[in-house]
């Protein structure tokens, strides 16, 4: 069993930044985060395996930078250039290397992108 605790949510302007802080209890191969807005199916945003292989969804490249510490067990997600259209729910998810789609959550953090 591996926890995830997030922090860092917030209400932030169109154009600011936010970062979001994600603790496992354990090591895992893969850690990223996923987000859900109202009435939209979760998606993916970006994630990191243990090695800093990483992944980005279209939509916040260039914009959103994901970094772990594998001695803490931990991964950020640096978001700049917020929009409103990033508003949603983010979750820290976790899985192991075969697994198709995360095999843990966090409780989830809002992020409001608003003026």
């Amino acid at each position: 069993q591996v926890r995830l605790v997030e922090s860092g949510g917030g209400l932030v302007q169109p154009g600011g930044s936010l970062r979001l802080s994600c603790a496992a209890s354990r090591s895992i191969f893969s850690m990223g985060w996923y987000r859900q807005a109202p009435g939209k199916q979760r998606e993916l945003v970006a994630t990191i395996t243990g090695s800093g292989s990483t992944n980005y969804a279209d939509s916040v490249k260039g914009r959103f930078t994901i970094s772990r510490d594998n001695a803490k067990n931990t991964v950020d997600l640096q978001m700049n250039s917020l929009k409103p259209e990033d508003t949603a729910v983010y979750y820290c998810g976790a899985k192991f290397p075969f697994s198709s789609a995360p095999d843990y959550w966090g409780q989830g953090t809002q992020v409001t992108v608003s003026s």
